[in-house]
């Protein structure tokens, strides 16, 4: 568990889908839809704004009975976005997002934006490791390995 989330960036990929605080919901809305994500990352002026997720459409727009065709990503998008380094591990980022409720955290190195971790990123990972422990046990007790 004290590997550094920069590996599951590796083996994910960087790509992180941005949106400027300008558009509508409805627009964002649709660009995570294609996307077939449930975080988009806000940028205006190069820095991160804010973050939108799945959670703000259900939380803000809809229990706010806000117009998505008509309101702007600035006005229910998440702000004061927690992030963490390349070298945080996997330990680290289960503990934040269990103490801070959250479900992606973006990856920043040097103030660049190098990737975005989700809750289901470190399952996936522990899940591997576990099976990848498992499957190794099973091969030393029945002798699996050679001598």
């Amino acid at each position: 568990m004290d590997t550094p989330v920069s590996a599951l960036i590796e083996r994910k990929g960087s790509d992180v889908f941005a949106v400027a605080s300008t558009i509508t919901i409805a627009e964002a809305v649709a660009e995570m839809n294609r996307k077939r994500i449930g975080c988009i990352v806000v940028i205006d002026d190069g820095k991160i704004a804010g973050i939108f997720t799945e959670r703000d459409v259900l939380s803000r727009v809809v229990g706010g009975d806000l117009n998505p065709k008509t309101v702007r990503v600035s006005e229910v998008m998440s702000r004061n976005v927690l992030s963490i380094t390349p070298d945080t591990t996997v330990e680290q980022t289960m503990v934040i997002f269990a103490e801070k409720k959250c479900r992606h955290l973006p990856v920043i190195d040097h103030g660049q934006l190098k990737g975005l971790v989700s809750i289901g990123d470190i399952s996936r990972w522990v899940a591997d490791v576990s099976r990848a422990e498992a499957d190794h046990l099973k091969n030393y007790i029945t002798g699996g390995f050679p001598t």
